[in-house]
């Protein structure tokens, strides 16, 4: 008996969804454009972090050390860091060394060759490489460092520079672009929300009050509250179910024609390829954000208007 009442509930909602075509049409456009906002940040989101994540794994810290720091003192400062659990790898490179690989660097250009030659003995400085396990512990290891430069039985004053301190500005700045933008796409993404709940709720008032006298006449015979206005609610939830289906195939062709585009430009990651991979989620995420938009559409609009 219950089953019979759900799917007369479901006839009689698809019947009133598919009468008013135009209008359901419409709904179901206005909420689609919602879903695919929804959506892009979901993949514009993954994309900032994979960019920013990309940026962190490929920052390190390059201590460059004074000229007159011996060997024995690099060699400590080294073996300090190298004993820190959140250090993943040490290199230390001597004075003549980098003097080496700058000259292999640039030994097809004569001009920079001959002006080392001019400037005569070795301008450049010794340095140490160090490669942390997470990219957020750099912070620490520069404090360590510069506490080692200050205080240290054998290391102390030897610390030209730390390059970190320097890449650390882009990074922050960087994540609070991220972090803008993330809520800047909430912002959107709410007001979009809103504009979808108002349409569906204004298109299933329409849908119950060309139904008037349909609902007098089970008024007339018994039928019970939710049996008539369970067809109004299944309407909302066709508008929000064909909706995530329109969103989901349109994804498909966009992420693939950018897929290789996303990955050229240094974000580390295609599109495409992060759609396929997390498919099922992301098919979760839209279906349900669409059924529940227009659950509460139409349930809002029954509520409202179908006193019984």
């Amino acid at each position: 008996m219950l089953w019979t009442k759900i799917k007369r509930i479901i006839k009689t909602g698809s019947k009133s969804f598919a009468r008013n075509g135009s209008v359901s049409v419409a709904s179901t456009l206005v909420m689609t454009v919602t879903l695919s906002v929804i959506t892009s940040l979901i993949f514009v989101g993954a994309l900032l972090q994979s960019t920013l994540q990309g940026i962190k794994e490929k920052v390190d810290i390059n201590v460059y050390l004074e000229s007159s720091a011996t060997d024995s003192q690099a060699e400590s400062l080294r073996t300090a860091l190298d004993e820190r659990p959140d250090v993943a790898l040490v290199t230390y490179t001597t004075a003549e060394e980098v003097l080496a690989a700058f000259r292999a660097r640039h030994e097809g250009n004569p001009l920079i060759v001959d002006a080392l030659d001019e400037v005569g003995g070795n301008p450049l400085e010794a340095s140490i490489n160090i490669r942390a396990v997470d990219p957020s512990q750099y912070q620490a290891i520069a404090d360590f460092i510069q506490e080692k430069n200050v205080s240290g039985e054998n290391t102390r004053n030897i610390v030209k520079k730390i390059s970190y301190l320097d890449n650390k500005e882009a990074i922050d700045t960087l994540s609070r672009i991220i972090s803008s933008s993330e809520r800047l796409g909430i912002i959107i993404a709410i007001f979009f929300i809103i504009i979808s709940i108002l349409i569906t709720f204004n298109t299933v008032r329409l849908a119950i009050y060309t139904s008037k006298d349909e609902i007098a006449v089970m008024r007339l015979v018994g039928a019970s509250s939710r049996y008539i206005k369970g067809p109004f609610v299944i309407i909302g939830i066709l508008y929000g179910f064909i909706s995530s289906v329109i969103t989901l195939a349109i994804f498909y062709p966009i992420t693939y024609s950018l897929g290789n585009l996303t990955y050229n430009l240094g974000t580390g990651m295609n599109v495409f390829t992060y759609y396929l991979a997390n498919f099922m989620q992301i098919t979760v995420i839209v279906i349900v954000t669409g059924v529940v938009l227009g659950m509460i559409s139409s349930y809002l609009a029954v509520k409202k208007y179908i006193k019984l």
